[in-house]
């Protein structure tokens, strides 16, 4: 298992590149690198998560996320979780964090859009 973490800021923002497995192993270096930059002064305005290059997550790197999300929520941060791939967004909509960690950060992606959110029957999960 590995995971690299790249930190970029620009301006009121900062962007952190998740590369790999965000796993029990190694999603500490994720949350660490981002404790950095909430504890920087001035914290940025939007913090983004390109997830562009996560290659799997298991129950520790979405446990991860949330801390991430309740961190960057008590700094008064904007957390934004930018190209998600197909299985995260199956995985936020099994264990019903999807509108909590994407939705609610971030009104205009997601939740509206209807080729990621569409209406379903009950019973049927939305991200195939």
């Amino acid at each position: 298992m590995n995971l690299s973490v790249h930190v970029a800021t620009t301006g009121p923002s900062a962007c952190v590149q998740v590369s790999g497995d965000l796993v029990y192993e190694t999603v500490d270096a994720m949350v660490a690198a981002v404790g950095r930059l909430l504890g920087q002064q001035p914290a940025p305005a939007h913090l983004h998560l390109d997830l562009s290059r996560l290659a799997f997550c298991d129950s520790a790197g979405l446990s991860g996320l949330l801390l991430v999300h309740r961190r960057s929520s008590q700094a008064g941060v904007r957390l934004h979780l930018d190209h998600r791939p197909r299985f995260l967004d199956r995985i936020l909509d099994v264990t019903g964090t999807f509108d909590h960690l994407v939705a609610a950060s971030d009104p205009e992606s997601g939740a509206a859009s209807p080729d990621r959110r569409g209406e379903n029957a009950p019973g049927q999960t939305r991200v195939r």
